[in-house]
């Protein structure tokens, strides 16, 4: 496709950037991505500092364009009461697989972005740094852009767009209510001031004057298509290559995406009771007794811990009662396919729009 100034800066034979899947992959899907001409992202913010540091050793030594993307939320302050609760909540789940409560794994899930995250972008120097939850601090920032990353962040409505762009970033990804994983919101946690991506895209990109990148939903050349047409300047897919043969999907999650596409249809809910903060994927059996936004799980990131180990306890005996596979509104279109393939098919959108 002819050069676009999004593709040119990203270094990129399409403006297309697979979204970061955090758990179900590592650089073997980054790396097939951005040899078939999109933009591979790391999803840095779930890897231990040893796992990340040879991912990104792997992407770097690959000379080609690649993204980091890590996670800028605030810690938050611990509250024995509430998580006390959350525990209690679980423990019929937790006796019903045999696990003692008292031995929850501690740990906060999710990394924020810190000086240590910091010292690794200034040691692989990735041509392009995505976060989300906003922005990291002006000086940490500032620390990325002088070691030459072009910066994106996620933006759900059009004040965190306009915020974003203030504050320092080159891009924005405009992600609709559509899109699987975590909502990236971030001044306001209302889930009511959420707009779908095809709604929220033409006010974003008619309020900022940077590239905007849609998000949310899009997972065929249609719609590629359809988010070019509104005036995106680029595209990020993340559901679409959660069955891509280069992706660390597990099996029990390949095989309830690929039989929602098998139906036709797949029904997604966002909840909080994975993390504590609201995410879309398929419904499990806690989000169907549960509530799926249930008031009772912590902050984020300390509702995973306890989540996470009740999950891996039910899929060691093959049962995905309490797995929470993220993903999108439109996994109907998954498909086991090689990533560029996938990737090919997409940016046929691109060519299709000009």
């Amino acid at each position: 496709m002819p050069a676009t100034p999004l593709n040119t800066r990203l270094n990129t034979r399409y403006p297309l950037i697979q979204a970061p899947l955090a758990g179900a992959q590592g650089s073997a899907l980054a790396l097939a991505v951005s040899r078939a001409g999109g933009l591979g992202s790391l999803p840095a913010a779930a890897l231990p500092p040893a796992r990340l540091r040879e991912e990104m050793q792997a992407m770097r030594g690959s000379g080609l364009p690649w993204n980091a993307n890590f996670f800028c939320h605030a810690a938050p302050q611990p509250d024995a009461p509430r998580q006390a609760a959350w525990h209690a909540l679980l423990k019929p789940y937790f006796d019903e697989l045999g696990l003692d409560a008292a031995h929850i794994p501690s740990g906060p899930g999710r990394q924020p972005f810190d000086d240590e995250a910091a010292a690794l972008v200034a040691e692989f120097r990735p041509p392009v740094v995505s976060f989300h939850f906003g922005l990291p601090a002006p000086q940490a920032l500032e620390r990325i852009k002088r070691a030459g990353a072009f910066v994106l962040s996620s933006a759900t409505t059009v004040e965190e767009a306009l915020w974003l762009q203030a504050h320092g970033a080159d891009a924005i990804i405009a992600q609709g209510l559509e899109a699987g994983g975590h909502r990236g919101h971030f001044l306001s946690d209302d889930l009511t001031r959420q707009a779908g991506l095809f709604a929220l895209l033409p006010q974003v990109v008619a309020a900022v004057r940077v590239p905007v990148i849609a998000a949310g939903g899009i997972a065929t050349a249609a719609g590629v298509r359809a988010a070019v047409a509104l005036g995106a300047a680029g595209v990020q897919a993340g559901t679409a290559y959660l069955c891509a043969d280069e992706a660390a999907t597990s099996p029990l999650y390949r095989a309830a995406l690929l039989a929602a596409a098998a139906s036709g249809q797949a029904h997604t809910a966002l909840t909080t009771l994975m993390t504590g903060r609201p995410a879309r994927g398929l419904p499990n059996r806690l989000t169907r007794e549960l509530g799926p936004l249930n008031p009772a799980a912590p902050a984020f990131p300390l509702a995973a811990p306890a989540a996470a180990w009740l999950r891996a306890a039910a899929e060691k005996q093959g049962r995905a009662d309490f797995s929470f596979f993220w993903c999108g509104e439109n996994a109907s279109a998954c498909r086991s396919a090689p990533a560029a393939h996938i990737t090919q098919t997409l940016a046929e959108g691109f060519a299709a729009a000009r």
